[in-house]
């Protein structure tokens, strides 16, 4: 009878191992403010859609759910202000396609974003930030769990709603309602120099500006314009968590 050697059998059990961790990676959500959201997660090209693209989560609640096992990158954002009406779902901030599931699709400006790029390098690793490029609607911090190496608390904890300067507010109802969103300099201007584009779109040319320090004074761990720094992607080898908390 042939038997099977001690080291195959070793590999066989690292392998289910390897396999057994990564599959336990959870992605968890958290709804601190004191108002529902409907969280989106949008994957970028190539990457599968993650809890269809997107749901309703209450205030004081929170959803996980396992983190692909393969390499998988994307964004994660919330909406706020959602509501079906007329057979129409729309949200008043981070809207997508007036679909309460986005299923890949992007989301309107401004909104908060955390971007991220899992299981990456050959140290299992999770990179992360959050970005106020593209405005701010609720603040959002990335917290991880049980990662080794470069495994910071990230993000804006700041409620920016309360001191955007007014040129860069977004109200709802337009003119004299509250407050919903800042916009970005890029969106309320659309200058080349603000976008980054053209010939601005370098990191040599693309700078800060009074707008983006905006951001950038009240909520330093966050990238705020197109060429801020990539230092802020942080590189966790195998968390067990990623926390994406709204309000934090």
């Amino acid at each position: 009878m042939a038997t099977t050697s001690p080291i195959f059998i070793s590999a066989t059990i690292l392998l289910l191992l390897s396999s057994y961790a990564k599959a336990s990676f959870i992605l968890t959500l958290v709804n601190n403010c004191p108002f529902p959201v409907w969280p989106a997660i949008q994957p970028n090209a190539g990457h599968p859609v993650l809890e269809r693209g997107g749901f309703y989560l209450h205030s004081l609640t929170h959803r996980s759910f396992p983190a692909p096992a393969q390499h998988w990158s994307g964004r994660i954002w919330a909406r706020t202000g959602c509501t079906y009406a007329h057979g129409k779902f729309s949200c008043v901030t981070g809207d997508c396609g007036h679909r309460l599931e986005c299923n890949g699709l992007g989301g309107a400006t401004p909104a908060t974003l955390a971007q991220f790029s899992l299981h990456h390098g050959h140290n299992d690793l999770s990179s992360y930030g959050v970005s106020l490029v593209d405005g701010f609607n609720v603040p959002m911090t990335v917290t991880p769990h049980e990662g080794k190496g470069v495994c910071p608390v990230v993000g804006c904890r700041a409620d920016l709603l309360a001191t955007c300067p007014q040129n860069l507010q977004v109200r709802s109802p337009p003119g004299h309602g509250p407050v919903v969103a800042c916009k970005s300099g890029c969106e309320a201007f659309g200058t080349d120099e603000l976008c980054c584009r053209n010939h601005y779109n370098s990191p040599q040319t693309c700078r800060a500006s009074s707008f983006s320090e905006f951001f950038k004074h009240a909520c330093p761990a966050t990238m705020t314009y197109a060429h801020d720094s990539p230092s802020l992607m942080h590189e966790c080898s195998s968390p067990r968590e990623l926390k994406v908390i709204f309000c934090h």
